[in-house]
């Protein structure tokens, strides 16, 4: 049986028009119309409807750690997600010795195909940012742990069990082995993302030329941009190859920059969240790739030594802060939408468009999601009470 939402506006590709109805079957799309809605339609009678967000950058929220995450673990973040507009996301991993880099991404790959049928927010596989970094831009990650990536190890990235659920590999291209690796993993149908990277301007497009099409957090653990020496973020604000990632918490990246990088590149800016254990949760003590950081009331987690480690971002705020920055509001909704997705390979996410899977976020005015529907099904209304934990979690 079909499902109609109609809203008196939608966000269609990278424009908000409308009125506009979106007819559902069997979780997907088979039609997108404007103008007055059907007579079956579900009217939504004001705010905006818009496909779901996608997130490719998520360590872990409401105190679950991807590195440590259990079934219920997995469970909890995808019920909680959608409450943030977030219909699917990609659990991320921080650096740590290959094999145990494929231990954690083998548990999440298992937790992840344990999900109910119904279970919120879908996971699309698993994010490697690490270890084959530069030590000089290491963040928070653990410099001790840091490897290049030699045949070998990229030998047991591309493993069977593996390869086909391996979405992306942030590195530093730079290090012995990096253009090759980057070669080898792009073959294999894996995005590689520039980042923790000391490389020069023309490393970074040496990357973009071995292809690599992704910058991980834009402008932060990265050689700086400079007025002679562009490094990674002025070679990726001009080279059309590289989507960027944005963690918009304005605390990452300032509101006059995050604005001049929409300014330059919006069509190519990929919201990100970055989001830890942290997100969602009060302040406290958490976890990040099996170390401690330290959630303040600024709600800017940090390691103990003070360094900024993730954030506490979801990606409804890191919208909301787009818009307040200046951007228009379907620029930003497509930066955490069709560019994420397309991103990473997934033509059908991130649209209201037929043959798109029905993935649907209803918003009231102030941007805050009213509706979520996943595969078709609701698994969010802000009118209905949630479960106590779910009601505090993000």
């Amino acid at each position: 049986m079909d499902t109609v939402v109609a809203a008196p506006r939608a966000l269609l590709g990278r424009t908000i028009t409308g009125p506009a109805s979106v007819r559902v079957r069997a979780g997907r799309i088979v039609e997108v119309v404007t103008g007055a809605p059907p007579e079956d339609a579900e009217v939504l009678t004001d705010g905006l409807l818009t496909p779901g967000l996608v997130d490719v950058q998520v360590n872990g929220a409401v105190g679950v750690d991807f590195a440590e995450v259990d079934d219920e673990g997995m469970r909890f973040v995808a019920r909680s997600l959608p409450k943030t507009g977030v219909t699917r996301f990609l659990p991320t991993l921080i650096t740590a010795p290959v094999p145990v880099a494929l231990r954690q991404a083998r548990a999440v790959l298992a937790a992840s195909a344990a999900l109910p049928d119904n279970p919120g927010a879908r996971p699309l596989g698993v994010h490697l940012e690490g270890p084959f970094l530069s030590p000089q831009r290491p963040g928070v990650h653990d410099p001790a742990l840091m490897v290049e990536p030699g045949p070998a190890e990229i030998d047991l990235l591309l493993a069977d069990d593996l390869r086909p659920a391996l979405r992306l590999v942030t590195l530093a291209p730079e290090r012995p082995g990096g253009l090759a690796a980057v070669r080898r993993l792009s073959a294999a149908g894996v995005l590689v993302a520039v980042g923790h990277s000391d490389a020069t301007g023309e490393q970074t497009r040496a990357a973009a030329e071995a292809g690599a099409r992704m910058v991980t957090h834009l402008f932060n653990a990265q050689r700086p941009l400079g007025h002679r020496e562009p490094g990674v973020p002025g070679v990726a604000l001009v080279d059309d190859r590289f989507t960027l990632g944005l963690i918009a918490d304005l605390a990452h990246v300032g509101p006059d920059v995050c604005r001049l990088v929409f300014n330059a590149a919006g069509h190519r800016v990929a919201l990100v969240t970055d989001a830890v254990a942290a997100a969602g949760m009060p302040p406290g003590r958490y976890q990040l790739g099996g170390a401690d950081v330290v959630l303040a009331e600024d709600g800017v987690p940090r390691s103990p030594e003070g360094t900024i480690a993730g954030s506490a971002l979801t990606l409804d705020r890191a919208v909301r802060n787009i818009v307040s920055v200046g951007v228009d509001v379907a620029d930003a909704l497509a930066a955490a939408t069709i560019t994420p997705a397309d991103a990473i390979g997934e033509p059908t996410l991130g649209r209201l468009a037929p043959g798109a899977v029905a993935d649907l976020v209803w918003w009231d005015d102030d941007l805050r999601p009213r509706k979520v529907w996943v595969d078709g099904e609701v698994v969010f209304d802000a009118q209905v009470e949630l479960s106590p934990e779910l009601a505090t979690a993000l």
